[in-house]
């Protein structure tokens, strides 16, 4: 096949995807409008691609609103499995040869199949029980051609539906690199080993083993974990375990991957976490969350600074956390975080949920048109599986105080002495050396007064209830003027004996006067009609 009919077979396989997209949303009207569960529908319907669409932006509270974002976590990754034959076949064009050479038996039905992969159950010719985690075959061709027609569909809108919003075509771009990562599981077995060397001292935490002469890009084999679910409550219970201990143990760990770690688990939801033989075993790291030095250091200001109701605390947080979109209005963003701090403030810490603060964080930044770290989009999105499991098993728990715990801890045993007294001198030094410049500084300013050399410049920023009235007024004084200058010219000209004339009266006074009478009815009918 020649370059020409390769792109004319890609245009018809576009064209009737195109086809299928355009029937999916006719069948459920979106010309009536996109409800958060009618954007899931969609997206389940539409396929693979579109479903890991939706879950990758349930953790983009930056973009979609929080009741969309809340919906999306709800997606069914659950979809139809491959056929064995096609098990097969992707695990021997990854290994290059037969898959009877490395497992004795593969089971044909699998225990998942999601999206991008599935998951069958598998013995090693050595004898270990495994879990062979298989991605879809030609998953990659179909998510590139799908994101290859968003980007189309971008283009074609008119730029007044996506006026003001963050770039869509920069937020494919990072969809489809978060995808590509997801669907390499050789990034995953990374992460497993990453997670691994963390927690290898952590007693009560486990991690599945991983067989990394046996994974490749496509093919990821680990070992079985079969214990419970942790949200199996009667198994757990009758098998002697202690559900609250489960539940602090599980949210301390959660707080050490966030707190201490920077490498934390972004989709904890509870098919993801085992209990086995007294540990608490984590499964499924395709997708983990990152956060900086500085963003851990920011998150636990902005916690400390809403329970302790200081405001500037958690304005200085905020701003190291994200960078302005266009100019700042720090007025605004005070005025913002004041009402999340009396809307917290009079709440008790046990009534207080830390997902929740971090949302409303997050909601508060994007008003204000602040960039916030990937890391924190998914940061909340984990926070809030994880409180769903805690409401399940052990309701009784409070997260936040275990969080505060973890967080003294850690302050506490990361504290390094010399660091801080070398900072705080700097500190100091540099507070002093200002100090020494004040009266210099005040001579300078006073000398400018006496020599008529100082120029104050002011920075106002107006209400949009000021601006508007401001604006209304100018207006009607300016049409107030117009209607004075006629009525006065068209009066002068009424004296004269200027021809043409109209009833006796020279027509250009009469037309004066005319549009005189006719500004003054607009305005009266203006005002008249007027809410405000």
């Amino acid at each position: 096949m020649n370059k020409t009919d390769s792109q004319r077979a890609e245009g018809k396989e576009q064209g009737s995807r195109l086809r299928e997209i355009t029937a999916v949303l006719h069948k459920n009207n979106i010309s009536r409008g996109v409800t958060p569960e009618k954007l899931r529908i969609i997206l389940e319907e539409l396929g693979p691609t579109y479903v890991k669409i939706g879950q990758i932006m349930s953790m983009h509270s930056d973009i979609l609103p929080q009741r969309y974002c809340d919906e999306l976590m709800h997606l069914r990754s659950e979809v139809a499995p491959m056929s064995f034959e096609q098990v097969v076949q992707v695990i021997e064009e990854s290994y290059g040869y037969s898959w009877k050479d490395v497992f004795t038996s593969i089971e044909a039905e699998p225990i998942g199949s999601a999206s991008i992969a599935q998951v069958h159950r598998a013995v090693l010719r050595s004898g270990e029980q495994v879990v062979i985690k298989v991605q879809r075959q030609g998953i990659y061709e179909v998510m590139s051609r799908d994101i290859a027609l968003l980007h189309k569909a971008v283009r074609l809108l008119p730029s007044a539906v996506h006026r003001g919003l963050v770039d869509l075509d920069m937020v494919l771009d990072e969809l489809w690199e978060v995808t590509k990562d997801e669907m390499n599981f050789l990034m995953e077995a990374s992460h497993m080993e990453e997670f691994e060397k963390y927690n290898r001292n952590v007693a009560f935490v486990g991690t599945p083993v991983l067989y990394r002469e046996f994974s490749t890009m496509h093919v990821l084999v680990m070992e079985y974990i079969d214990g419970f679910s942790i949200d199996e409550k009667e198994g757990l219970v009758e098998n002697g375990y202690d559900l609250k201990e489960i539940g602090s143990k599980l949210v301390d760990h959660y707080m050490k991957q966030v707190m201490e770690d920077g490498f934390f688990h972004a989709d904890p939801h509870s098919g993801n976490v085992k209990i086995r033989d007294g540990k608490i075993v984590w499964i499924d790291m395709g997708m983990m969350g990152r956060l900086t030095e500085t963003d851990k250091r920011m998150i636990t200001r902005a916690v400390q600074g809403i329970a302790e109701n200081d405001i500037n605390e958690i304005q200085d947080a905020v701003l190291a956390l994200g960078e302005f979109r266009g100019k700042p209005d720090q007025g605004q963003l005070h005025e913002d975080l004041k009402h999340l701090v009396n809307k917290y403030g009079s709440v008790e810490l046990g009534m207080i949920k830390i997902a929740e603060i971090m949302q409303d964080l997050m909601e508060v930044m994007k008003e204000n048109k602040i960039s916030m770290p990937h890391g924190l989009t998914m940061l909340v999105r984990g926070l809030t599986h994880v409180e769903g499991i805690l409401s399940d098993i052990s309701p009784e728990i409070n997260m936040i105080e275990i969080a505060q715990a973890r967080i003294m801890s850690s302050m506490f045993h990361n504290f390094d002495w010399k660091k801080e007294v070398r900072e705080k001198g700097k500190l100091l030094y540099r507070a002093a050396n200002k100090t020494a410049r004040i009266p210099m500084l005040m001579d300078e300013i006073l000398q400018g007064y006496l020599r008529g050399q100082t120029k104050i410049h002011l920075d106002l920023h107006a209400s949009k209830e000021l601006s508007s009235l401001l604006r209304r007024l100018v207006r009607n004084i300016t049409m107030g003027l117009w209607v004075m200058a006629l009525l006065v010219s068209s009066s002068i000209i009424c004296t004269t004996d200027m021809k043409p004339k109209i009833l006796g009266i020279p027509a250009l006074g009469m037309l004066g006067y005319l549009m005189a009478s006719a500004i003054m009815m607009y305005v009266f009918i203006r005002h008249f009609f007027s809410r405000k």
